[in-house]
Parts: structure tokens; C-alpha cells; sequence
């Protein structure tokens, strides 16, 4: 199903941003290439990334609500034309993640694709989310173009990106897989979602979500199998980015190899899943 713009919330619904929970969720950092035409344009700790082609570009997250402006910098000061951005994604319906899409969706008329599995919490602002929802939207509901399934590519010229249904975070939390090139390789990227408990509830008192935990299970399988040459994530701290590149410094694509680190995020989040079912 394709929502539409009169299946928005009213728009006169007052948005509640909660505080961030980091003042880096919202301090600048410079743009810069990770590898090939894909690159950096988040804030400080809220990832954002810019695909790029002569066809248009994909943008995948948008940080908070005020980071629309801080995106727009980014990407012209990369040398690439706001407007050109075709495809809006994101990893999961957070405000953190979502919370400019729908401004910049207005900016840009770029269309908004999303994993089905979270198209709900998309639609009506947040207000339905299983752990962060309320009464009142904590970002501006975003009209869908297209409903993503687990396996589904979205091509942008010579860009495919892969989805990867990856829930539990959010009902319809993904990553994604593609491949870039530069003037020496291809690599093979995964732009991760891990998959972090939001929740301090015990995963038999989550009625909202019944299967939760057979959701982390099936994520935490699925990513500890996946292969790539690097990979990067939603939060720049999960990926460990302020060691791996300073800015100003030389491209360096094999900074973000790193497979023992996307190795140890997982292992801890297999922790707190045990916590989370066994109670102890």
C-alpha cells in the first residue's frame, strides 16, 4: 500500500521532539567520502549518508528535526546539488533518523521508500512506536512512495542497494548492502542497523509487539552471517567513526573495514538480548 498525503495526521498536530539524548545529536561535522560515491553528511554522531550518480542521489537518515539545513550544507559543500536527491531511506522510524525527512522530502520532492514493517509509526509521527510512542508525534509524519520488503532493491542508476529486513530496534528497522567503486576496487558495503533494546521492559510484557523477541533473534542471526569490505551504521559512535577518520584527513576507504568491531556490537547486543528474555 501507498500512503498518501491525505493519509497524514493533520499537520496542525503539535510535534513534540523529545531532548536529545546527546548534544552531539545535533553538532555539525564535516562531510566527507567513505568510499566511492558514497559519503558522509550526518551530524556528529547522527549518521546520514549521500549515494551518489549522474541520475540523482539517495539519502538515506535525516537526524532531528533542525539538521535539514546541516544536511543541505553537507551535501552542496561535497559539491553535489541538494535538489538531485531523488530517494529519501532510513534505517528505522526514530525521531534521531527521521526527524527532518519529511522538511527535506518538502525541499527536495525526492520520494520516501521504507520498510513495511514501519510504516505505521512513519505515518502518524512516531505516536504508535512500541517504546518511544505517546500521545502526541515526535516528528513530522512522511508521506511513503514505496513499501519496502526483506531482499528488495532500489536502483538509482548504477546504484542497487539491497535491503536487509533487520527488526526488533523498530518493527521495520533494515540495513542496507551495495556496492561502491573508486579508481582502485569495488567495495562491498553494509550500511548497518544494530540492533540496539530501546526498551527496559522485559520482552513478555511488550504487548504492542508481541514478537519482539523472535525478531532479535532472527536480526542477530541474520547479521552475524553477512559478508561485506566495510561497514558503517545509524549512530557514528556504533561504528567507532571519530577514531576511524579525523576530518581534513586523506581518503581511506580501509579505515572502515573493521570486521572484529561489527563483531563486538553484535556480540554486546546478543548480551542485552539474553537479559531482555531471560529476566535476569
Amino acid at each position: 500500500m501507498i500512503v498518501c498525503g491525505c493519509c497524514l495526521p493533520s499537520q496542525a498536530q503539535t510535534v513534540k521532539e523529545p531532548i536529545p539524548y546527546t548534544q552531539d545529536w545535533a553538532k555539525p561535522y564535516a562531510p566527507f567520502r567513505i568510499a566511492g560515491n558514497l559519503y558522509y553528511v550526518g551530524t556528529y554522531d547522527l549518521a546520514c549518508y549521500l549515494v551518489t550518480s549522474p541520475q540523482g542521489h539517495i539519502l538515506i537518515n535525516t537526524g532531528l528535526a533542525a539538521s535539514a539545513g546541516m544536511i543541505r550544507k553537507n551535501v552542496e559543500q561535497l559539491g553535489f546539488k541538494f535538489g538531485d536527491i531523488k530517494i529519501l531511506l532510513t534505517t528505522q522510524a526514530h525521531y534521531d533518523h527521521l526527524g527532518a525527512m519529511a522538511a527535506i522530502q518538502d525541499m527536495t520532492g525526492a520520494r520516501f521508500f521504507v520498510d513495511r514493517g514501519d510504516s505505521a509509526v512513519v505515518v502518524d509521527g512516531g505516536t504508535s512506536d512500541y517504546a518511544l510512542g505517546g500521545d502526541d508525534p515526535v516528528f513530522r509524519p512522511v508521506r511513503i512512495d514505496k513499501l519496502l520488503n526483506d531482499g528488495d532493491t532500489i536502483s538509482l542508476g548504477n546504484n542497487h542497494l539491497k535491503m536487509l529486513h533487520h527488526p526488533g530496534h523498530t518493527q521495520g528497522s533494515c540495513s542496507f548492502l551495495l556496492d561502491v567503486k573508486d579508481e582502485q576496487k569495488t567495495w562491498r558495503v553494509l550500511i548497518a542497523n544494530i540492533p540496539t533494546i530501546v526498551t527496559d521492559k522485559h520482552f513478555n510484557d511488550i504487548p504492542a509487539y508481541p514478537h519482539i523477541a523472535e525478531d532479535y533473534a532472527y536480526t542477530l542471526d541474520a547479521m552475524k552471517a553477512l559478508r561485506f569490505d566495510i561497514w558503517v551504521a545509524s549512530h557514528a559512535g556504533q561504528f567507532d567513526l571519530h577514531r576511524k577518520h579525523k576530518p581534513g584527513v586523506r581518503y581511506n576507504p580501509a579505515a572502515f573495514s573493521d570486521r572484529a568491531g561489527y563483531d563486538e556490537a553484535l556480540k554486546e547486543c546478543r548480551e542485552d538480548f539474553q537479559k531482555s528474555t531471560s529476566g535476569k
